[in-house]
């Protein structure tokens, strides 16, 4: 119990009210960045959205969960890499105000109502796919979501209850919160994890595998050798020593973690 607590803790909006404001600017490659501002239940969003102007017509849309630390430069980062791959990507504030954790204790108070809650996920994400569907560059049909260590729990929780999602890739994520219930799940599920992740054992993976199958599920699982919780994050190693957290990066498996996604993506939008 003690560990599943001190898991949860660590792993660890809502109708869209009638506005949206946006602030723009031209990013690298010619990209276009915007922030947009709308309200999600109790919350004010401030989400990071950016595509490639030079493409026309519609394409899918990617959003982006940030880890427990919240909307940070790494998370607007793999924005930008979607965009570069022809996406529109929208990196999402799931805290409201952009606020951003500074350490592991702020970060547990922003994360711990989702674990407590898991149907705050799908409020998070079902506001977030209403706000980008309201770009013109959407392929609303076609929409899906990536998440990082709590932006992993969160994307699959919200799969699980039903988002509207064409799929979803869960990179060092949790594996805990909502059940998982025929019928309610319509995403097809990418899985990267390490396998010497100390806050998210593999027999918590395991028992998680078993359920989608039980289900029937469209799901893949790829486990990545001498690879730990935050794996994919250059700065994990960084991270992990100033608060002597178990976790650093593998520049190998983040790198083949970032094309099985890219492989699984392309699948989930073919039309």
């Amino acid at each position: 119990m003690a560990t599943l607590h001190f898991l949860r803790s660590f792993l660890i909006l809502l109708a869209v009210l009638p506005f949206t404001a946006f602030a723009e600017g031209n990013g690298p490659s010619g990209l276009t960045e915007k922030v947009v501002t709308y309200k999600a239940g109790g919350l004010t969003a401030h989400s990071f959205v950016v595509f490639d102007s030079n493409i026309k017509g519609k394409r899918p849309a990617v959003l982006v969960v940030p880890e427990w630390w919240g909307l940070n430069d790494y998370a607007r980062m793999r924005a930008r890499q979607l965009a570069e791959l022809g996406y529109i990507a929208m990196a999402v504030d799931m805290f409201g105000d952009g606020k951003t954790a500074a350490n592991p204790g702020e970060a547990q108070k922003l994360t711990a109502p989702y674990y407590k809650d898991p149907s705050l996920t799908k409020e998070g994400i079902d506001a977030a796919i209403i706000e980008i569907k309201n770009f013109p560059e959407t392929d609303p049909s076609h929409i899906a979501a990536i998440g990082y260590c709590f932006g992993g729990y969160v994307v699959l929780n919200a799969a699980k209850l039903g988002s509207a999602l064409k799929g979803v890739v869960s990179f060092h994520g949790g594996m805990g919160g909502a059940p998982v219930v025929r019928g309610l799940l319509k995403a097809s599920i990418l899985v990267c994890h390490g396998d010497s992740d100390k806050f998210v054992p593999m027999s918590a993976v395991e028992k998680f595998h078993k359920q989608l199958d039980s289900i029937g599920a469209k799901s893949t699982f790829k486990i990545f050798p001498d690879a730990t919780h935050a794996f994919t994050n250059p700065a994990s190693t960084e991270t992990g020593k100033k608060f002597n957290m178990p976790i650093r990066y593998n520049p190998e498996a983040a790198k083949e973690a970032w094309g099985d996604m890219r492989n699984f993506l392309a699948g989930v939008f073919k039309k």
